[in-house]
């Protein structure tokens, strides 16, 4: 998809995202949106997608770093449970409690006991988070092994995005068919009717936010709130102000 044609398809869904914003504030409501997908999947690109046009104070993105050692002597849950949304709020896990089905299970940071007994209660948690009140919404993004090659390719190239690339994302690369089978598995023991995973095929990175913000407006009963007209105030007359002669660091403006 061209820009020119995703710049206009999602100007109206960034409208529709206000909306929901207002209402969510208005209500009192408390939405859980979780990310998850292989590396390069584009679960940044959606989450900024989403969020560019709205209050990061209602909109609350996680990105949790590896847990401290404090961290790893809890339950494992307990490290995510202070990030779920309060009242009014929207949070946004950029990945989650998912680590364990994934990158802990692939990459032998947890055993094979901890990740089953993950799967097993995992469902229990989220029907607690469900019944409490909170909309739990799980998307995985799903990218093709060429796209993946070729996206990590880019990031090899691309001064930008270099810091995209890490160590544990080549020796991901090299474990496609483990972490599918671990995919595979969390699907077949964590898709619930109260919290059911949403797949997205994400080769096309403009195609994939377009689909993924229009379901998730749909996933929400989120209602219009009447606008109040708004008239700007007169401004103040000057009443003898005149500019400092101060002198100023005005930046260069090479542009």
């Amino acid at each position: 998809m061209k820009n020119k044609e995703y710049r206009h398809l999602i100007r109206p869904l960034h409208g529709e995202l206000v909306q929901l914003q207002e209402w969510v504030k208005s209500t009192g409501s408390r939405v859980c949106i979780v990310f998850e997908g292989r590396d390069t999947a584009g679960k940044g690109g959606v989450i900024k997608a989403m969020t560019e046009r709205v209050s990061p104070r209602v909109f609350r993105v996680v990105a949790l770093t590896a847990p401290t050692d404090r961290e790893k002597s809890q339950m494992y849950i307990q490290r995510y449970l202070p990030h779920l949304p309060a009242a009014g709020e929207v949070v946004i896990f950029d990945r989650s409690w998912y680590n364990r089905a994934g990158v802990e299970r692939v990459m032998g940071f947890c055993t094979e006991e901890e990740a089953q007994h993950f799967l097993q209660i995992t469902p229990m948690v989220e029907h607690a988070i469900a019944k409490s009140g909170v909309i739990l919404l799980k998307y995985w993004l799903e990218v093709s092994d060429s796209q993946q090659t070729a996206r990590l390719r880019s990031r090899i190239d691309d001064p930008r995005k270099i810091w995209k690339l890490s160590d544990l994302d080549l020796d991901s690369y090299s474990r496609w068919y483990d972490y599918s089978r671990a995919r595979d598995d969390m699907f077949h023991l964590t898709d619930t009717g109260w919290a059911p995973w949403f797949v997205v095929n994400n080769d096309d990175k403009k195609r994939g936010r377009l689909n993924v913000i229009s379901h998730l407006l749909q996933q929400v009963p989120y209602e219009r709130m009447e606008r109040p007209d708004v008239t700007l105030p007169k401004r103040q007359k000057r009443h003898g102000y005149t500019e400092p002669t101060q002198p100023l660091h005005w930046i260069p403006t090479p542009y």
